[in-house]
């Protein structure tokens, strides 16, 4: 695996900060559920690695494939692929550049001190401001456990949703709670 460090002037960077500061900051979602915690510092580098990088210009793409890492702090993102989308450049300096959606493949898997979050594959919209992560979607926090088939986050409400297996085919969302121990005095 050769190493790929992106400096966070090239736009694959800047889609990258876009799909993990909502994860990051714990700004949408509650304090209960959040995916990660509230003291992370998004200003500090992003490095990706990644066997392969494949920009596309006339289709506005860069590809990062094979055994994917983000580090940023102590946040992770693995995927075995990361499809960066990006608006063409149209000479609008508020446009050019940005980021429109993001595509995770391949035992996609965020985490942080004490949480993490892992499903097949994750889409973040930037212009309906949703995350889905999908397939095997497994939430854990300490030791709280979340299972279901479709986790849907929308970032302007807040707002997040677990869902299990389509009707029939027996999947439902599963959910173990463990309480807080409370120390004796």
């Amino acid at each position: 695996m050769s190493k790929v460090v992106i400096p966070l002037n090239f736009k694959a960077a800047l889609v990258l900060l876009g799909i993990l500061v909502p994860f990051w900051t714990g700004a949408s979602v509650t304090h209960a559920q959040s995916l990660v915690t509230t003291q992370h510092d998004s200003s500090q580098p992003i490095e990706i690695t990644a066997d392969q990088l494949e920009v596309q210009q006339e289709k506005q793409l860069a590809t990062f494939s094979g055994n994917v890492q983000a580090i940023q702090g102590d946040i992770r993102l693995q995927a075995a692929s990361l499809q960066v989308h990006y608006w063409a450049q149209d000479g609008d300096a508020d446009v050019e550049g940005a980021i429109s959606r993001i595509m995770a493949k391949g035992e996609v898997f965020f985490s942080s001190p004490g949480q993490t979050a892992k499903g097949d594959s994750g889409v973040y919209d930037v212009d309906k401001s949703l995350i889905t992560l999908e397939g095997k979607v497994v939430l854990t926090r300490e030791d709280n456990v979340i299972r279901g088939s479709r986790l849907v986050l929308n970032l302007a409400t807040g707002r997040s949703k677990v869902s299990g297996a389509p009707s029939g085919s027996g999947g439902r969302v599963r959910g173990l709670f463990v309480p807080n121990k409370k120390v004796k005095k």
